[in-house]
């Protein structure tokens, strides 16, 4: 069969040469459409050899729908200022075809596109509906481009989904999906997915999803790959992966506002792609490229800020209807989708502002949870950062900053601080730059931002040069506004005055008043355990560090350990137990995990005499349990030795430098009458490899 139907095709294909010239473009048009027929008709009559003379098919022309010649009503339509210029083209005697409707309806929804009580009128319309229905009538007429547009421009001017014409329209365009350029679906993409998603159109969407990834090898542009990505990337899976493989191919054509963009939609959807990551920060670089203040305040966001948000779609909708705010304003839960069909689309612009809400400063510290060792605490638990850290890329980011800091805003300013301290980068010069920069607007800054600058300070234990004055502002603004303040936000500030030593005796009665922490006391949530966590280290604060305070304390039942029920012990961890194991010789000389009742975990306690013997740990009272246990007291001279692991994840980026959180830990374990042994994960690999490491520490202490 396969041998018969190729003589066929050869027998056609030299009867054609033979009478169509081959100079003739029309000819090898048509030369195509007799082979197709041809074929067609014997494979429907396999009795007939020729369906008829070929000649037939060759001078019979080729069928199809010109584009319509320029006329008057064109430039009418293109030079129409108000909706009623097009409106008035349907009743003046205008020779108006489908492919004028199609226009005027284009041209109306840019002229709308800001007026929705107009957009609303404008449906009631007789004449309106008169260009709808001449567009319907002759649908398929109408040219790829054209339609697309149309599309796009009946869901901004809200047509009903109901509609027929609607319906219509989103028809042909299911139909010529296949046809359709790669342009024309990626136009699809970025002006009408997110329309298509709200208003139920889910079967064209998953139509245009499945061609825009099977042809995804088409995309030769970075620019209609990163809008692409922006518009519907967070659709489907299958999608993002394969334009993410094609941003490693295209990635060297990138500016800097497609690297920007990039970046942005990788945090926004937690997709830590590893390989993009390091190609994009190698660009950035490398390249000479000056980057404005708006794309380092986004690239900042991207590598370090964390993100909240209520699920999947909402973020996909801050993403497709992201508008310039670069002025730091605030931003809704969910952003309205009415603005789907807009026309000035520049995505991701400003997403930053739509992410971090300025009245809602975030937990730097979220997710430390009851019980939890210092070295081995889930600091940044919260939801949805990249966690991708490239010291090139932190160092350009914060040396091309500095400059812009003056301009900045207070919000971009806290964002800023908030960005750099979850990626744990301090720079010295522009943190500094920032606290100026609150002094600088004393008078003007709001409460919450200062709040945010104080948390980031605080999470990398970062004291300005101007402390005092910094301080004393701080205090003075929390003076009157502090129990004004949200409860949880409270404490977090009070916490992070805990951790840089600036807390006051009237500000710890404040959140320590029974009135206070009566509502954390008795909840079970997630997020109020960590509060009473961060409680119980600022009633830590005021019985070892404020000799001076006298009350109100926390009730001793809060005190009670609360161990982590998916505590893992680390391998660090694990080294130093073994070993100690080994040089104790008995369980009775030392504890591990050791929970206290100052809020932090112990790795590891030993109990020393004047002769630096170990001796029994349960024979002796023990206050820094919870509850005490023990009855003897300590023989004089004992000293308690408390063994801290800190893990490489405990440290400022780069440094050697502890985080905040745990230099405000080993304040707590030393004024409690500890000695502490610092176990570094360098230490950590000592104790494994000499077995003296250890005694010798010991004697040393």
């Amino acid at each position: 069969m396969a041998a018969r139907l190729v003589k066929r095709c050869s027998c056609l294909l030299r009867d054609a040469t033979c009478l169509v010239p081959t100079a003739s473009p029309v000819g090898r048009l048509t030369l195509a459409r007799v082979a197709h027929k041809s074929l067609t008709s014997s494979a429907t009559s396999p009795s007939s050899p020729l369906p008829g003379p070929l000649s037939q098919h060759v001078e019979k022309p080729h069928v199809f729908t010109p584009y319509p010649e320029r006329q008057e009503v064109d430039s009418l339509i293109e030079k129409a200022t108000v909706p009623e210029q097009l409106l008035e083209l349907v009743g003046e005697g205008h020779c108006l075809h489908h492919h004028h409707a199609a226009l005027a309806l284009i041209q109306l929804s840019r002229l709308l596109s800001d007026k929705p009580a107009d957009k609303a009128r404008l449906l009631q319309e007789a004449r309106f509906q008169q260009l709808l229905h001449l567009v319907n009538s002759q649908i398929t007429a109408v040219w790829h481009g054209t339609l697309v547009k149309l599309l796009r421009s009946l869901y901004a001017l809200e047509v009903p989904a109901a509609s027929r014409e609607l319906r219509s329209v989103e028809q042909e365009v299911r139909w010529r999906m296949r046809r359709l350029k790669y342009k024309h679906l990626a136009f699809l993409a970025e002006s009408s997915a997110a329309c298509m998603q709200e208003r139920g159109s889910q079967e064209l969407l998953a139509e245009l999803l499945l061609h825009l990834e099977r042809r995804w090898a088409e995309i030769d542009d970075g620019r209609t790959l990163v809008a692409i990505l922006v518009k519907t990337g967070h659709l489907s899976e299958s999608l993002m992966n394969r334009l993410e493989d094609k941003c490693l191919e295209l990635v060297e054509q990138f500016g800097p506002e497609e690297l920007r963009k990039v970046l942005v939609v990788l945090a926004a959807q937690k997709r830590r792609s590893v390989p993009l990551l390091r190609a994009v920060s190698y660009h950035l670089v490398q390249k000479p490229f000056p980057l404005t203040k708006g794309v380092l305040l986004d690239l900042a966001y991207a590598y370090g800020e964390p993100l909240r948000w209520a699920g999947r779609d909402t973020l996909a909708a801050a993403v497709s209807n992201s508008v310039p705010t670069h002025h730091g304003g605030h931003w809704p839960k969910r952003l309205p989708q009415k603005n789907c069909g807009s026309w000035a689309l520049n995505p991701l612009l400003g997403f930053r502002d739509k992410l971090v809400t300025d009245n809602e400063p975030l937990d730097l510290e979220a997710g430390a949870c009851g019980g939890e060792a210092p070295g081995n605490s889930p600091i940044c638990s919260v939801q949805g950062k990249l966690g991708f850290h490239q010291t090139q890329v932190f160092q350009r980011l914060a040396a091309d900053l500095l400059p812009h800091v003056p301009s900045l805003t207070s919000g971009e300013v806290a964002r800023c601080a908030k960005s750099f301290a979850f990626l744990k980068w301090l720079n010295l010069p522009l943190f500094e730059a920032f606290a100026q920069h609150v002094l600088s607007r004393a008078q003007t800054i709001s409460l919450p931002h200062l709040c945010n600058v104080l948390l980031a300070f605080a999470r990398l234990n970062f004291r300005p040069e101007q402390e005092e004055p910094f301080f004393s502002l701080v205090h003075e603004k929390l003076g009157s506004q502090l129990t004004s303040l949200d409860p949880v936000l409270q404490v977090d500030v009070l916490w992070a005055l805990c951790v840089l030593q600036q807390a006051r005796e009237a500000e710890l009665q404040a959140v320590l008043h029974p009135d206070f922490h009566t509502r954390f006391l008795g909840s079970g949530s997630p997020k109020d355990q960590g509060t009473l966590q961060k409680l119980l280290h600022v009633n830590s604060t005021a019985r070892l560090e404020h000799p001076e305070y006298t009350g109100p304390l926390l009730p001793a039942s809060a005190s009670v350990p609360r161990p982590s029920a998916n505590r893992k012990v680390t391998p660090l961890q694990k080294e130093l137990q073994d070993t100690l194991m080994g040089l104790l010789g008995t369980p009775e000389r030392g504890s591990f995990m050791v929970v206290t009742q100052y809020g932090w975990v112990l790795d590891a306690e030993v109990l020393l005499d004047t002769d630096g013997q170990f001796l029994p740990l349960r024979e002796f009272v023990a206050p820094h349990l919870a509850p005490p246990s023990g009855s003897q007291p300590l023989p004089p001279g004992a000293k308690r030795l408390a063994f801290l692991c800190w893990e490489f994840p405990n440290f400022n980026s780069r440094s050697k430098d502890l985080l905040g959180r745990f230099v405000l830990a080993r304040r707590h374990v030393l004024a409690a009458g500890f000695l502490v042994v610092d176990v570094s994960a360098a230490a950590g690999l000592c104790l494994t490899r000499e077995g003296r490491a250890l005694p010798g520490s010991l004697d040393q202490v």
